[in-house]
C-alpha cells in the first residue's frame, strides 16, 4: 500500500479515537444538563467538562480549586479547597489503548508501520491539543503540555507497540524482519523471544481473570454495606444514576486491586489503611458506596492465594518448554534406501527388510536458552504488574482520599518472584526422554549394523572339456561294458510300468471318506 494512503488512513484511527473519546463523555453529560439541570444549566461548561473528563480517564492528573461559595454553602473546610484527582478510570485509556494497537497492527500489515505510528501521533497530538486549547476549565485543570503530552503518549506507545510487534511476527523484509531472521538463524536462541512473549501475555491475562474473580466475589459476600452506603448518602433518582455510571467507570481499578491482594503486597484504602491476605489495618472507610467491598478482616488462609501467580507461571513455563524443546528429525545420513510411495509393495518389504532404519536423535535442550526465558517471563510480568498498579493507584480528594491503590514497587516485585519459581519448575528442571524418543532409540539399537555377515559366494563348478574330433575317445563303454541305456548290474531294477500291477506305495490316512453324491467310488 502506498505510504500516502497509509498516511491518511492512521490519522483517520486517531481521529475517531478522539472523537469516540470525547462523545463517550460529552453524551451522557448532555442528558444531565438537559433532565438534571434543566433552564439553570450553563451550557458554556458542558465543552470543557466533557474534555476535562476525558483528558482524567487517559491518565492527566487534575488540580481541583473549589470555589469559595461552594465552601460557604456545604461548610467544608478550606484546607480541602484544592486537592489533586490522580485516581483515573481505566476505560477511557483502555479504549484508547486498544485503539492505538488496532491502527500500529494495521499500519505494519500496510508495509509502513514507521508511516502510520508518526501520522497517528501528530495526529492524535493536534487534535489533543486542540481540545485543550478550547476547553479551558476553571474548577478541574492541568497544564497544558500536560493535557496534551500525556493522551499523545497513551496513544502513541501501545500503537508503536502492536506496529513492532507485527513486524516481528509477519513482516518479510526491513529492519526487524532482518533481526528477527539473525535471531531465528540461532536453533537455539530463535524461539526464545516469541516464547518470552507467549508466557508474559499468558501470565497477564491470568492475573487480570484472577483480579476480576476477587473483586467480583468481594462485591457479592459485601453487597450490604454497599448498598448501606449508598442510602447513607441521601441521593435521588438523578444522583444516584451519576454515581452508579461513575463507580462502572473504576470497575477496571477493583479488578487491578484484587490482583494485588490475590499477589500478597494489597493495597492501600484511607490515610495509612492496608489492605493484604496478611492482614487488614484500616479506619473510617470514605463514604464511596463500593468501597464498601473491602473487607474488614482478613484471614492467613488466603495467603494461599498467592499460589494462583505460581501456578501462571507454571502454565507460562510448560507452553515454553514444550515449544523450545521439540523431538529430533531423523538422521539420514545413516539411513538406508528411501522407498517411494510408487514402489508395489513386495519391493517395499524387501528395502524395508534389508536397510537400516533411520537413525532418530533427540532435540539439544540448552540449559542458556531456558534460563533467559525464564527470567524474561518473570521480569515482563512483573513491569506488567508494575504498570497496572501505577494506572490503579491515585488520589480521588483530600484527606483520606489522598492516597488509594497498590504499590507498583511491592506488586511487581511479588509478582516477579512467584512467576520466577512456577516458571522455573518447569523450565529449568531436568527433563526425561519422551516415548516417541525412548522409541526411536529402541528401534536404533535394533537397526541392522553396517558389519553384518554376508552369504559367500558358492565355488562355480569346473566345466567338462570335450574332446577334438581328431583325438579317439575313450569315455566309450567297453565290449564288456553295459550301454548307457541298459541297466547295470548293480542297480536294483525300476518299478514295472503295468498300470495294471499292484501299487505298494504307502499312503497317509485321511480319516474315513465322505458319504453323498460328491463322495469318491470305492
Amino acid at each position: 500500500m502506498h505510504r500516502l494512503t497509509v498516511f491518511f488512513l492512521a490519522a483517520v484511527d486517531a481521529a475517531i479515537a478522539v472523537a469516540v473519546g470525547i462523545a463517550a463523555t460529552l453524551a451522557p453529560l448532555t442528558l444531565l444538563w438537559v433532565f438534571g439541570l434543566g433552564g439553570s444549566a450553563d451550557w458554556t461548561a458542558l465543552w470543557p467538562s466533557s474534555v476535562t473528563i476525558w483528558q482524567f480517564g487517559n491518565l492527566v492528573p487534575m488540580l481541583v480549586t473549589l470555589p469559595g461559595d461552594y465552601l460557604a454553602a456545604t461548610g467544608i473546610d478550606p484546607d480541602a479547597a484544592s486537592f489533586t484527582l490522580s485516581l483515573a478510570p481505566l476505560p477511557f485509556a483502555s479504549f484508547t489503548a486498544i485503539f492505538a494497537v488496532r491502527s500500529g497492527v494495521r499500519a505494519s500489515q500496510a508495509d509502513a508501520w514507521a508511516t502510520g505510528v508518526i501520522a497517528g501521533a501528530i495526529v492524535f497530538g493536534g487534535l489533543t491539543a486542540l481540545a485543550g486549547f478550547t476547553a479551558q476549565n476553571s474548577v478541574a485543570g492541568a497544564p497544558l503540555w500536560q493535557a496534551i503530552l500525556v493522551p499523545t503518549l497513551v496513544y502513541a506507545l501501545p500503537c508503536l507497540s502492536g506496529a513492532v510487534v507485527t513486524e516481528w511476527r509477519e513482516a518479510g523484509s526491513g529492519p526487524i524482519a532482518r533481526l528477527r531472521d539473525r535471531v531465528e538463524a540461532s536453533p537455539a536462541w530463535g524461539p526464545v523471544p516469541g516464547l518470552v512473549g507467549t508466557g508474559t501475555a499468558v501470565v497477564v491475562v491470568g492475573l487480570v481473570g484472577f483480579g476480576a474473580a476477587i473483586a467480583a466475589v468481594a462485591i457479592l459476600l459485601r453487597g450490604g454495606e454497599i448498598v448501606a452506603l449508598f442510602q447513607a448518602g441521601n441521593v435521588d433518582a438523578l444522583g444516584a444514576t451519576v454515581l452508579t455510571l461513575a463507580q462502572l467507570a473504576y470497575l477496571p481499578t477493583l479488578v487491578v486491586w484484587g490482583m494485588a491482594f490475590g499477589a500478597g503486597p494489597g493495597f492501600v484504602v484511607g490515610d495509612g489503611g492496608v489492605v493484604s491476605p496478611s492482614g487488614t489495618q484500616i479506619g473510617v472507610v470514605p463514604g464511596i458506596p463500593i468501597l464498601g467491598a473491602v473487607p474488614e478482616s482478613t484471614s492467613a488462609w488466603l495467603l494461599l492465594l498467592a499460589l494462583v501467580p505460581v501456578g501462571l507461571g507454571a502454565f507460562a513455563g510448560w507452553i515454553a518448554r514444550s515449544r523450545l524443546v521439540a523431538p529430533g528429525a531423523p538422521d539420514r545420513s545413516t539411513a538406508g534406501v528411501v522407498v517411494d510411495d510408487e514402489r508395489t509393495a513386495a519391493l517395499s518389504g524387501l528395502l524395508a527388510a534389508a536397510s537400516p532404519a533411520p537413525v532418530v536423535r533427540p532435540h539439544a535442550d540448552p540449559f542458556a536458552p531456558r534460563l533467559v526465558a525464564v527470567a524474561g517471563i518473570a521480569v515482563l510480568s512483573g513491569a506488567a504488574a508494575a504498570l497496572l498498579s501505577a494506572v490503579a493507584s491515585g488520589s480521588l480528594g483530600p484527606g483520606r482520599l489522598a492516597f488509594l491503590g497498590p504499590e507498583a514497587g511491592p506488586v511487581a516485585l511479588a509478582v516477579g518472584l512467584e512467576v520466577l519459581v512456577g516458571a522455573a519448575i518447569l523450565l529449568l528442571a531436568p527433563r526425561g526422554a519422551s516415548a516417541s524418543e525412548e522409541d526411536a532409540a529402541a528401534a536404533a539399537e535394533r537397526r541392522v549394523p553396517e558389519s553384518s555377515p554376508v552369504a559367500e559366494p558358492r565355488p562355480e563348478e569346473p566345466r567338462p572339456e570335450w574332446p577334438r574330433p581328431d583325438e579317439p575317445r575313450t569315455d566309450w563303454p567297453g565290449p564288456d561294458e553295459p550301454g548307457p541305456d541298459e541297466p547295470r548290474p548293480d542297480e536294483p531294477e525300476p518299478p514295472s510300468a503295468d498300470p495294471l500291477a499292484p501299487d505298494h506305495t504307502e499312503t497317509l490316512d485321511l480319516g474315513p471318506r465322505k458319504s453323498g453324491p460328491g463322495a469318491p467310488v470305492d
